[in-house]
């Protein structure tokens, strides 16, 4: 039986997910962050699905979301980025709380989320160089790029939005995107998933990232599955997927230790 347990650390919001009967024991750390507009109750699925292969999954509440939630999430849309950036400061809080109260199996963490959420695992494993393995569900790797789009067209439609504040947002961004740091990944595995037909987070980018860096040492253990005519939606296959990916890098993790 899988268990589902309100929590706060410092503070933050998180839901924790794991197998009833080791709720006290030891085990492999996985987290997964939501989209925007989300919340973690959203993304239950994804973290059930994980906590069955043997995971203590970690959904938090990013900035301004679910019990974190200051007034309408839309309202913060100029903060998209700052939400994103503060997930990454907030992630070794997270982390420590549980080496320090239970432990983690073989000291191993993974990150996933989807959308948003996988944006900032992109940024975390950017940022990281402890966590073991991630899973981007559509969410680009390019971030910068991204933010380029996103910031200029919220520029348009907030009056006297100065260009120097959309040109700060953007450099503020630089240390935290994967495509501009290749050898922060230093070949830890990220599997990346995006349907072809999503308007919301450009799938192109993915791909072009995963094609640039074909062969490239830093980026041995980058894999990509597409699905055709797939839009902004995480489908129950590719959160199976993700869950499998999860068991098969801790596998080789402690194969290897």
């Amino acid at each position: 039986m899988i268990s589902i347990i309100t929590k706060e650390i410092n503070d933050l919001p998180i839901l924790e997910i794991c197998d009833s009967e080791k709720l006290g024991e030891e085990l492999p750390l996985v987290f997964f962050y939501h989209g925007w507009t989300g919340c973690k109750e959203r993304v239950l699925t994804q973290g059930y699905e994980i906590a069955k292969k043997g995971f203590r999954v970690i959904l938090p509440d990013a900035l301004y979301h679910g019990d974190r939630q200051e007034g309408d999430v839309k309202g913060h849309v100029l903060e998209f980025w700052k939400i994103v950036l503060n997930s990454v400061k907030e992630f070794p809080t997270l982390v420590d709380y549980y080496r320090e109260n239970v432990g983690i199996k073989d000291g191993f963490v993974g990150v996933s989320g989807l959308s948003m959420g996988g944006i900032t695992t992109n940024a975390l494993m950017t940022t990281y160089p402890w966590i073991n393995a991630g899973v981007c569900l559509m969410g680009s790797p390019k971030p910068v790029k991204f933010a380029k789009k996103l910031v200029a067209d919220a520029a348009t439609q907030v009056k006297g939005m100065p260009d120097t504040e959309v040109d700060k947002q953007i450099s503020a961004l630089e240390p935290f995107d994967l495509s501009l740091n290749l050898e922060k990944l230093a070949s830890r595995p990220l599997h990346f998933w995006h349907g072809t037909a999503d308007k919301m987070v450009p799938y192109q980018d993915t791909v072009d990232f995963y094609r640039e860096n074909i062969g490239k040492s830093y980026t041995e253990n980058v894999t990509l599955t597409t699905t055709e005519n797939a839009g902004h939606k995480v489908s129950q296959e590719t959160t199976l997927e993700m869950a499998n990916k999860f068991n098969q890098y801790y596998q080789k993790f402690v194969g290897k230790r």
